[in-house]
């Protein structure tokens, strides 16, 4: 049996270093523009499909790391490079984790590449499962699904908010209601395929951060996907729904499903802007003369660096954990998962604010990216399960009571 070692192996220091080289030379120089234009940066998503690093193949291959490092590794040097446009290469595979989570084989093979696209014409997919008056309250989801016996046809109604990529998407994936009777547990996944009648969107959301990503609202009046299109079959979900019925353990309902496989990812989002603004204001700090020496030679701003680079680690090892734990079917009895993603999410708005503090006036300017890094942080606070709502999965776990 092997010692314990945090050291990574070959394939994970190749992929970090491939991984990075691509931020650093492609996503940074084009980073600012993207941001001022708000739009969504098709030249690098198609530069990344060339080289197979947007693709079914690279997810594949990340998820597919037996110690599961692969994907937080890929991810924070993405997010290093720049949050906005790294999303717009990642808000994909938060979809695909959706079918991941709750699909069939023949679901997974027939409806994930049409997420990705190919090299010659990249396509993106879009996780619909927010909506205007339920965000973390994923009970309080109103969208449903009706299945229509006599055409073998599921028909979604409702509205969904802040989805990324929503509208401009190849493919969607909804979280509907298919019993309100059940709250959470009479929900289902549905693939919404491309071109589907019905599916609208008014456009683009203007952001404080992430503004090269595509965030919208999706609108579904009377849409009709063929009935193979719920996640899991509906043989599945009909027993799962009886279940429920009868007051039995259900399993996880949809949304919670993928959000649980994805919050380290998250987490590891947040580790690589904390990142980015921590080497740029070290930088800075070693170059920037005030009072006749480098400002790095006055101790708070050393101590500022010092303790930068200690939350920043300690986030990066919690996302790590929970990474590996997810990976090897280890259980978060103590919401390892949350954990991760609270703690690299508050550190990554705290040590980008500590950024601009080093710079002064500078770092309040566009001439400097640590402005737009903090304006980039503040969502992963919010999405994907608010600072609170990762309290209260830790504090229900830990204590095993529901607590309120």
């Amino acid at each position: 049996m092997g010692g314990f070692s945090l050291e990574l192996n070959e394939d994970q220091t190749d992929l970090r270093d491939w991984v990075h080289g691509f931020a650093r030379d492609v996503i940074r120089p084009a980073a600012s523009e993207w941001d001022e234009r708000e739009e969504t940066p098709w030249p690098v998503i198609q530069e990344a499909a060339k080289i197979g690093l947007y693709g079914f193949e690279a997810l594949a291959t990340w998820f597919a790391d037996p110690i599961g490092l692969s994907l937080p590794i890929a991810t924070e040097e993405l997010f290093w490079g720049d949050a906005g446009i790294a999303l717009s290469l990642m808000g994909t595979g938060l979809a695909v984790a959706g079918i991941f989570a709750g699909g069939e084989p023949e679901q997974l093979a027939e409806w994930v590449p049409e997420c990705f696209g190919d090299e010659s014409d990249p396509k993106l997919a879009a996780f619909c499962a927010s909506e205007p008056q339920a965000g973390s309250d994923v009970a309080g989801y109103r969208t449903r699904a009706r299945y229509d016996e006599a055409t073998d046809e599921w028909v979604l109604n409702g509205q969904k908010a802040w989805a990324t990529n929503g509208g401009i998407a190849n493919v969607h994936v909804v979280t509907a209601v298919v019993d309100p009777a059940l709250g959470s547990r009479g929900q289902a996944g549905f693939i919404v395929p491309p071109g589907t009648p019905g599916l609208s969107s008014p456009g683009k959301i203007k952001k404080h951060g992430m503004r090269a990503s595509h965030t919208a609202d999706v609108f579904l009046d009377d849409v009709r996907v063929p009935g193979r299109c719920v996640l899991g079959g509906r043989e599945r979900l009909e027993a799962r729904l009886a279940r429920a019925r009868e007051g039995l353990k259900a399993g996880g309902q949809a949304a919670m499903a993928t959000f649980e496989t994805t919050r380290p990812t998250v987490g590891a989002m947040a580790v690589g802007v904390a990142r980015a603004a921590y080497d740029y204001a070290l930088e800075y700090a070693k170059d920037r003369e005030a009072f006749g020496r480098k400002i790095i030679e006055n101790q708070s701003i050393a101590f500022d660096l010092a303790n930068m680079r200690m939350e920043i680690d300690a986030s990066r090892l919690l996302v790590w954990r929970a990474a590996w734990m997810g990976r090897n079917n280890v259980p978060f009895t103590a919401g390892e998962g949350s954990m991760s993603k609270l703690k690299a999410s508050e550190v990554s708005v705290w040590a980008t604010e500590r950024a601009i503090h080093i710079l002064g006036g500078a770092g309040y300017t566009r001439e400097h990216p640590v402005e737009r890094m903090h304006r980039d942080a503040k969502i992963f606070t919010i999405f994907e399960g608010t600072s609170e709502i990762q309290r209260l999965v830790v504090s229900r776990m830990i204590s095993g009571m529901q607590i309120k």
